[in-house]
Parts: C-alpha cells; sequence; structure tokens
C-alpha cells in the first residue's frame, strides 16, 4: 500500500490521480490532500477518500472546508507552511506534487529535505531553482520521478541505460491548436480559441502555454535538471499525433521512444506506482490508428515563447524564475482577454531585459525574483492600458 500526499488534488493532474486510485483501491492509500481556494472540490475530495488531513491554503476557505469536515476524523490545516509540515510526516510514502506554478516550491523542498519520494507535476520547481533542488534531492536520497508526459517517457527510455552515454533527448510537442498559424492569425485569437488543445486535456494555464509553445520551452528547462543535461544535448521536434512522447539518442546512433496514447492517467500512474507497472483498462495504441506519424522543426519566430526559454536557460542564474513568474502574470492575463496572444511574448522579454541578473541565486533571491518580475510584468501591462486589473 502506497501512502500517498496529493498536492494540489482539485487540479486536472490532481483529479486525475484520484481516478487513479479509485481504480486500484488495494494500492495505494490517500493520506493527504490539497487545494488552493477550491474549497467544494477540496471536501467532496475528502469525503470520498478519507484522508489523514487535508491543507487548504487559502485561509479564508478553512473555515468552510473545517466545518464541512467536523464530523470526520480528518485533520484540517491552512497556509503553505501547514502544507511543507504536513509532506514530511512519516505516513507519507509519496508526494504528487500538482501544485500549479511558483506555489509548488516550497512544499517539494520540504519533501525533498524528507526524503520522501516525489511525483513531480509541477514542472516550475525545476524551471525556478532547478540546480538547487536536484541538488538537495542527492544530498537527502529524494526520489523525484517526473509526472509531465514528455520527461516520464524520457525517464522510462533511460531505464536499464545507467552505464549508457545519452547524445540528447528529443522532446515532441504538439504544437498546439495553432500549428502552422502565422502573425496575422495569431493576433486576432481569444482565450477560447487558445484553450480548445486537439490532443491533450489540461487546466487552463498548461493548455495556454501550450498553445504558445511556452510548455515546451519549460520543459526543455525542466530536462535539463531533471537529467543533468547540457543546454545542446536537448532537441525539441513537433509531433502533431501525440503518439511519441519523447525520445532518448544514445551515443552510438540508437534512438529509444516511448509512446502511448495521450492520457494523463498513464504517466501519472507510472510515477506513484513506480517501480511496478500496473494493470488498467485504458484504451490502448493501435498503430492502424496512426498510418502516418508526423514530425518538423518548431516555427521559433512565430512562437517566440519557445526561443526566449532557450535563451533563458542558457543564461541560467535566475533569469528562468523571472520568464516564469511573467509567464504566469500574462497567461493569467490573456484568459481574461485583457492582453494580445502575440503581446505575451513581448512582455515577458520586456521583463526578462530589465530585471537584475543573478548567477547564483540563494532560494531567498528566488522568491524575491519571482515577486520583483510579476511587479514588473504587471507594470509593463498597465502602461499598454492592458491591465490584468
Amino acid at each position: 500500500m502506497k501512502r500517498l500526499a496529493i498536492l494540489g488534488s482539485t487540479g486536472s493532474i490532481g483529479t486525475q490521480a484520484l481516478d487513479v486510485v479509485a481504480a486500484h483501491p488495494g494500492l495505494f492509500e490517500v493520506e493527504v490532500l490539497s487545494a488552493h481556494s477550491n474549497a467544494t472540490l477540496l471536501i467532496e475530495q475528502a469525503r470520498r477518500f478519507k484522508p489523514n488531513a487535508v491543507v487548504v491554503t487559502d485561509e479564508t476557505k478553512y473555515k468552510e472546508v473545517k466545518d464541512a469536515l467536523m464530523m470526520l476524523p480528518i485533520k484540517v490545516f491552512t497556509g503553505h507552511k501547514a502544507l511543507a509540515e504536513v509532506v514530511q510526516w512519516d505516513t507519507v510514502d509519496t508526494v504528487l506534487g500538482a501544485v500549479l506554478g511558483f506555489a509548488g516550491l516550497h512544499s517539494i523542498l520540504a519533501a525533498i529535505d524528507a526524503g520522501k519520494r516525489i511525483a513531480l507535476a509541477n514542472k516550475e520547481t525545476l524551471v525556478v531553482a532547478g540546480e538547487l533542488v536536484m541538488a538537495r534531492a542527492r544530498e537527502k536520497g529524494a526520489v523525484i520521478i517526473p509526472v509531465d508526459s514528455e520527461h516520464s517517457a524520457i525517464f522510462q527510455c533511460l531505464a536499464g541505460e545507467d552505464l549508457n552515454k545519452v547524445e540528447k533527448v528529443i522532446l515532441t510537442a504538439s504544437g498546439g491548436p495553432f500549428l502552422g498559424r502565422k502573425p496575422n492569425y495569431l493576433v486576432n485569437v481569444k482565450a477560447s480559441h487558445a484553450l480548445q488543445h486537439p490532443n491533450w486535456v489540461m487546466g487552463a494555464k498548461i493548455t495556454i502555454d501550450s498553445a504558445t509553445l511556452m510548455n515546451k520551452g519549460l520543459e526543455i528547462i525542466e530536462a535539463k535538471w531533471l537529467f543533468a543535461l547540457n543546454n545542446d544535448q536537448i532537441d525539441v521536434v513537433i509531433h502533431p499525433q501525440s503518439v511519441i512522447h519523447s525520445m532518448v539518442q544514445f551515443t552510438d546512433g540508437s534512438v529509444k521512444s516511448q509512446m502511448g496514447l495521450p492520457d494523463m492517467k498513464l504517466p501519472i500512474q507510472y510515477a506513484i506506482a513506480y517501480p511496478e507497472r500496473i494493470h488498467n483498462d485504458y484504451k490502448r495504441l493501435d498503430f492502424k490508428d496512426f498510418p502516418k506519424l508526423s514530425f518538423e522543426a518548431p516555427d521559433y519566430k512565430t512562437f517566440r515563447n519557445l526561443a526566449l526559454a532557450i535563451d533563458a536557460m542558457k543564461k541560467g542564474g535566475n533569469a528562468p524564475c523571472v520568464l516564469n513568474a511573467a509567464n504566469e502574470v500574462v497567461v493569467h492575463a490573456f484568459l481574461q482577454n485583457k492582453v494580445g496572444f502575440l503581446e505575451m511574448s513581448e512582455m515577458i522579454e520586456k521583463t526578462l531585459d530589465c530585471m537584475t541578473f543573478i548567477e547564483h541565486p540563494t532560494i531567498e533571491e528566488y522568491v524575491e525574483t519571482d515577486k520583483e518580475a510579476r511587479i514588473q510584468v504587471t507594470e509593463f501591462l498597465k502602461k499598454s492600458q492592458l491591465s490584468i486589473y
């Protein structure tokens, strides 16, 4: 029985993880559930899965959750500090980190300090502070297993290859809903258009990141730290069918890929059940349904976020932290139709250009960089008369 703390249980990854748990009642037990502000769903999940504890990080929602669960033997906590404490409990074996954005960093660091096994869906943890996070994981003996389909694919391709040198990894990208579109089309798209992903069912923020290719940029940075790669060992290829989830090329020229239908439950199940592969009833890949698998180079000129992310990775230091913070703010604005699709890249680039560079940030400097970058990009939005407020 694997005892889980599911952080971000009301989000897309969290709800699918609970579907996996429900399908295998003899294999998993929910020890902790957490959400930010979706008290209604958190209460529903707690009543169904009976965890030892729940954490609602939005303190204004604490009373609502506490009162609703009063008659159940479930501890109720609030705040990010409480979240960082419960992941260290001895009763937790595996922490699924699915808190969205920079907010997930501290709880993952706490889980690392406790030497937990971590199923990591929060890519921003490694984007923002990958060097620090992975160094601490090695020091504390914490195992990090990726949940992102691309990084899960690489992780699976590397199984049993410890003694063999990797030449490069190849991340696949679907291209999103605007594959092949040019700026004269993209200038007019709205959030409702960008949310219509052709292959994957994801949360709103990640879906927008997929449409701008920022998601692939963040994944490049994540892969660098997760697999100890050099900048020139990571490549991206557009693969519209989303059947090959990523590939690894070894020093002899051989290429291994992990394939499957686009369903996030599979990498979630793999991460929380690792090292076992457990049976499920998900639809199987039938190659007769995919007579053609195609590949093409990304359009870095039109989808500038991918190029910005690569530049931030190469610069290092706190540049990826700035990139991530600015992106979170402009995506929020875009979802409210308060900034244009192409203007998001402009705002991110301006923020990167004006922020003070720190080559080897401390965790406190990462926090301060994140805060300052958000303030700066918000000012740019206001000056453009496209305030998010």
